[in-house]
């Protein structure tokens, strides 16, 4: 039997109104991806992978068709409820790192997990701070650190509430290409620790290359359609048990 899939994508579309015109950013994307697959998407500027990945978040609602996480519908569920399973089982790493700037590194890090009413989440924090190479760094308040020691913190942040669903939104976007590498090492160290799920839109190509799957986004349509994929692959499959069939008629 196959398992859920983490995320479910069917023919999912987004539009906005501009004055008397209604401008498409979305159309037809059709997706699913497994528990513990490492997704790239890539494409200009644009093309609507930032809007994707604010849907799979529950960020905003699509205009047309459903996504699901964790078998959950987004579209079934209000604010709250899709507030709650983002709290339960997805992290976040953005570009801009978004840390409070008035709260330490490891009180940015134990931040989701105290919001979520856990109690003694310090220990916690303070591994993920020493997995990510910052465990000189707990009380330095995010001015005082680099670009790099930001993002690992954003990271430690991600993983803290152990979700089964990461996003990441160029995540090495505003860094040098070798602080960008160990962000990059650290992401699939992680991602391998805790068998997360991490879904990544990026520019950078050494990051996209790392990751199980790359898609490309154009026009707001995924490029070599995934349902059409799925459909092939099930033609496949029943391509493959009817020569079975035959096999074992001529066999008889």
């Amino acid at each position: 039997m196959t398992s859920t899939p983490i995320i479910s994508i069917s023919n999912l579309g987004k539009s906005v109104r501009l004055g008397s015109d209604n401008l498409t950013i979305l159309e037809g994307i059709s997706l699913q991806v497994k528990a513990g697959e490492t997704l790239a998407l890539v494409g200009a500027s644009g093309s609507g992978k930032s809007t994707l990945l604010g849907l799979l978040a529950g960020l905003d609602l699509p205009s047309s068709g459903e996504i699901r996480i964790q078998g959950h519908s987004l579209g079934e569920l209000d604010e709250e409820g899709r507030a709650r399973l983002r709290s339960d089982h997805i992290g976040f790493v953005f570009q801009s790192f978004l840390l409070l700037p008035t709260l330490s590194a490891l009180e940015n890090v134990m931040l989701p997990a105290e919001l979520r009413g856990e109690r003694d989440c310090e220990p916690r924090a303070r591994e993920l701070l020493a997995a990510v190479g910052l465990k000189d760094r707990l009380d330095h308040l995010p001015p005082r650190l680099s670009g790099g020691e930001q993002q690992r913190v954003a990271i430690a942040r991600a993983f803290m509430t152990r979700p089964s669903l990461l996003l990441a939104d160029e995540p090495t976007g505003n860094l040098d290409s070798k602080t960008g590498d160990t962000v990059i090492e650290l992401l699939f160290e992680l991602n391998r620790t805790h068998g997360t799920t991490l879904v990544v839109v990026t520019h950078d190509l050494a990051l996209a290359q790392r990751c199980q799957r790359q898609l490309t986004m154009a026009s707001g349509r995924l490029q070599g359609s995934p349902g059409e994929e799925s459909h092939a692959a099930d033609r496949d499959d029943r391509d493959d048990r009817d020569d079975r069939d035959d096999s074992s008629a001529v066999r008889a």
